[in-house]
């Protein structure tokens, strides 16, 4: 790639392009995750409407249609899944149940939205890859981390341009505030929520393929410890992992628990990509002692540096993609397998994981 000696790059804010009223009606279900709200508040904009919500518990439905009062309460999933107008569910069910729901909703021929982690074991991955193959619909995953964040869209743009060159290592850090006291049982219990890097660190990966275009990669080693958290031994408060992509890229990225009570935001999520001309840092969500609360890029290259604060200069293409993609038969948002390799590299980087700490005697 020819390198760009400059920094005189602007944001390029997407061009919103609704779908048409009344063309695309979907649902949510499994409301155990805030992230159903953003799913759902993105679509909307998108143009769909949302048509109906369900969960198993009445309070989780009643704060839902206060963001969406024209949601109808369904008495079931089967309720939502027989009903032929609806063409998409968003699920943000607890982790270990998106796989079986995700099953059912292809089933009855509707397209599937998860939020992340998509899966929590490679036979969940397996059955919805055999599933998608079977009926030639969509399992879109929300790996919020980018797709939500508008300093990752202004990297992808930067990286088209050549800013930085030709990207060989990708640097990740997710760390997450735990508020253990709102937290739910099935939280701490590994079965559910599949351990921390198949669960956050499932955001790393995705960006990294994404903004290395690597289609593949291999687990060189992956950590995960329970350092802080005696009284949930199956709780895992940190984890690393280290990988090679397919076509040379470096990757390394750690996810955590341990965000202060003294930082302002939930996490201070952060973003390096290293290139052959220079590097780019994403301070996603707040960048400290700077009075900013995040969407800042830091541009470094042979032209000089340069700070960019771009909150409300690119917003969320994915809803606007991904709402054609469902009714035009297409695939502009995220490449099918693009979604599924990501959760795949996570389970594969968990289980090595988990196998280490058994053989090892790790606490």
């Amino acid at each position: 790639m020819e390198s760009t000696h400059h920094t005189d790059f602007e944001p390029i804010h997407h061009q919103e392009n609704l779908v048409k009223p009344n063309t695309l009606f979907i649902a949510a279900c499994g409301l155990e995750h805030g992230h159903i709200y953003s799913m759902c508040k993105g679509m909307k904009k998108a143009g769909a409407v949302i048509s109906w919500v369900w969960d198993k518990d009445p309070n989780k439905i009643a704060a839902f249609q206060e963001e969406f009062p024209e949601a109808k309460t369904a008495s079931s999933l089967n309720e939502i899944l027989q009903d032929q107008g609806i063409q998409m569910v968003a699920c943000a069910a607890i982790p270990s149940e998106r796989g079986h729901i995700g099953l059912h909703v292809l089933d009855a021929g509707k397209h599937f939205f998860s939020a992340k982690t998509p899966f929590t074991t490679l036979e969940q991955l397996h059955a919805a890859r055999e599933k998608v193959n079977e009926t030639g619909l969509t399992w879109a995953v929300f790996y919020s981390e980018r797709l939500q964040v508008e300093c990752s869209g202004f990297a992808e743009q930067l990286l088209e341009q050549g800013a930085i060159g030709d990207v060989i290592q990708v640097l990740g850090l997710g760390p997450h505030r735990l508020n253990i006291t709102n937290r739910p049982e099935w939280f701490f219990q590994k079965a559910y929520y599949g351990g921390i890097i198949s669960d956050i660190g499932s955001h790393q990966i995705e960006q990294f393929l994404w903004f290395t275009h690597a289609k593949d990669a291999t687990i060189q080693s992956s950590t995960v410890r329970n350092f802080a958290h005696p009284e949930h031994p199956e709780f895992e408060d940190y984890g690393d992992v280290h990988l090679i992509g397919d076509n040379g890229a470096m990757h390394y990225f750690r996810v955590d628990w341990f965000t202060p009570d003294g930082l302002s935001n939930w996490g201070d999520g952060r973003t390096t990509i290293l290139g052959t001309d220079g590097y780019i840092e994403l301070r996603k969500y707040v960048d400290i002692t700077s009075n900013s609360d995040g969407e800042r890029l830091y541009l470094v290259n042979h032209g000089g540096e340069r700070l960019y604060d771009v909150r409300g200069k690119i917003g969320y293409p994915y809803f606007y993609r991904l709402a054609h993609d469902i009714l035009e038969n297409t695939s502009t948002a995220m490449p099918q397998e693009h979604a599924f390799k990501a959760a795949e590299l996570c389970l594969l980087a968990q289980h090595r994981a988990d196998t280490q700490k058994k053989e090892g005697g790790i606490r």
